[in-house]
């Protein structure tokens, strides 16, 4: 019996709580802006993520890794110390991914010698390995594309979405926010000046 009235009164106090909130919803005649709290036009998309997966911030030193490559070579991070570095992550199926990298590979043929593209493929996120050499073998890409196969590089950066860039200056210290989203080859230029 005690079951049956705390059961019912429960009910109770959801249902008051619910046309509670219904009522003051009804009432204010505000526009809110619960999505984009930053009244930036030029957001694509987000997400509300907890604090911890902020991801590196500006003037952090870009956390060290050591990969192995499509093409089978290693790539370490801290080898490109003295050159801008884009570190892109990304997944084959993943249609922003898919719109940028075209963008990705007419920027690096123009500033490959100025700029090192580092497009770590989210490995674990494919639904086989050998996806990303046909991709890759599909499409041409030469630009650096190491294999984030456990998934400790992109915990690393907290990355929670792609694809996501960061840009790394010569002393190894991302020196911009970052960027979520689907990078523009114009936008690319621009970070490239930015960076030191």
């Amino acid at each position: 019996m005690f079951k049956k009235v705390l059961g019912i009164s429960v009910m109770i106090v959801l249902f008051f709580i619910l046309i509670t909130n219904i009522f003051e919803q009804g009432n204010t005649n505000e526009i809110s802006n619960e999505i984009d709290v930053t009244g930036d036009t030029s957001v694509e998309g987000a997400s509300i993520s907890p604090i911890e997966s902020a991801g590196i911030e500006s003037g952090e030193l870009a956390p060290d890794f050591e990969l192995e490559t499509v093409s089978g070579e290693v790539a370490k991070l801290s080898d490109y110390r003295g050159k801008k570095v884009f570190l892109n992550f990304w997944y084959t199926y993943c249609p922003p991914c898919k719109e940028e990298m075209p963008d990705m590979q007419a920027f690096y043929e123009e500033y490959q010698e100025e700029v090192e593209i580092i497009a770590v493929n989210l490995t674990e996120m494919e639904n086989k390995k050998q996806d990303v050499y046909d991709y890759i073998d599909q499409f041409g890409y030469t630009y650096t594309i190491p294999l984030d196969q456990k998934g400790i590089v992109s915990d690393d950066y907290k990355v929670v979405a792609a694809p996501i860039t960061y840009f790394i200056g010569t002393d190894g210290v991302v020196q911009q926010p970052r960027k979520i989203g689907p990078m523009t080859y114009e936008f690319m230029v621009e970070m490239a000046e930015e960076l030191n």
